[in-house]
């Protein structure tokens, strides 16, 4: 159990992310209880730890506990952050915040109400291939961003209740979205099922003020596997590939295009990879929530961005 003075944690949700977190706060040493309906999945969880397995009811009426970890079904999540909320403790929401905007904004808008942190699970906005991205963009070195688009791709999984835009896509458009600093003008969205008559694959393009435009495309129809992430600039290009080993993680390639009477003269450097120095993003992502409560700081992927994330699906959806 949580003996140090830092805020004790308790995750609802035993299943393969709540599972995650789990382990990861029992690292880390701010894992206080383990909740679940399966209680001796808890119980099993939560026992190299030295935490408590209860059932989810009782986290909220414990007292010693000062936040939690909400890794439940999607439909679920609006409903337990309230009562997590209503009960004076901060919440960690993992991905998506809710099922519906209107929902999320509420969660939202009750945290603030009484003063509590709020963070949504956008965990690849901590991975270091990410955080090394944005400081390269920021430090002009791809110029002006002019487009991004992201490929994640694979086989399943496959869920009847939740379909691959709304499984996949807000890892992305977190980033996206990260990057854009503002939601999107216009969003428009393309899905297609081929298995079991929902959303198996879909397109989402996005344009932004200032004429950034992005494109993700998801898939849990794929016969290989993709997860890159590609930002275009006027100086330069940077790919995420992150299905590549760490040293060749991150790429970025110098471009020039110039006019020459009709024809255009260009050249495209070979890549240059980032030294990264490789990290746990969920370990890092519970240690910002964690900070966060401790300071009061708002979270980099805060409730608001859980929010805008849920617009741009709804638009996508509709």
């Amino acid at each position: 159990m949580n003996d140090t003075k830092g805020p004790r944690l308790a995750v609802i949700g035993c299943g393969y992310w709540g599972a995650n977190h789990v382990r990861t706060l029992g690292e880390m040493g701010a894992l206080h209880a383990v909740a679940d309906v399966n209680l001796e999945r808890a119980e099993t969880l939560a026992q190299p730890f030295g935490a408590k397995a209860v059932a989810p009811d009782a986290v909220f009426a414990d007292a010693d506990v000062d936040a939690v970890v909400l890794a439940l079904p999607a439909h679920l999540h609006a409903e337990f952050a309230l009562r997590a909320i209503a009960d004076g403790k901060h919440v960690f929401v993992e991905k998506p915040l809710s099922l519906s905007s209107t929902d999320g904004a509420n969660v939202v808008e009750e945290a603030a109400t009484v003063g509590r942190i709020l963070m949504t699970g956008h965990i690849l906005r901590y991975h270091n291939a990410f955080v090394t991205l944005a400081e390269r963009i920021a430090a002009g070195e791809l110029g002006d961003i002019r487009y991004v688009q992201s490929h994640r791709l694979g086989f399943g999984k496959f869920h009847a209740r939740f379909d691959a835009l709304w499984d996949l896509a807000p890892h992305d458009l977190s980033l996206i979205l990260t990057l854009a600093r503002g939601e999107p003008e216009r969003v428009r969205g393309e899905r297609r099922g081929v298995s079991i008559g929902t959303t198996d694959l879909a397109h989402v393009h996005l344009d932004f003020a200032g004429g950034l435009g992005a494109h993700v495309h998801v898939s849990r129809h794929s016969p290989y596997r993709e997860r890159r992430f590609t930002v275009i600039g006027s100086k330069g290009m940077a790919v995420w590939d992150d299905l590549a080993d760490w040293p060749r993680k991150l790429a970025l390639f110098r471009h020039t295009i110039d006019p020459n009477g009709t024809n255009w003269d260009f050249s495209l450097s070979e890549p240059e990879y980032a030294d990264l120095t490789p990290n746990m993003a969920l370990t890092d992502e519970l240690a910002h929530f964690i900070a966060c409560i401790e300071s009061g700081e708002t979270p980099l992927t805060d409730g608001r961005q859980g929010v805008a994330v849920l617009r741009v699906l709804e638009q996508a959806g509709a």
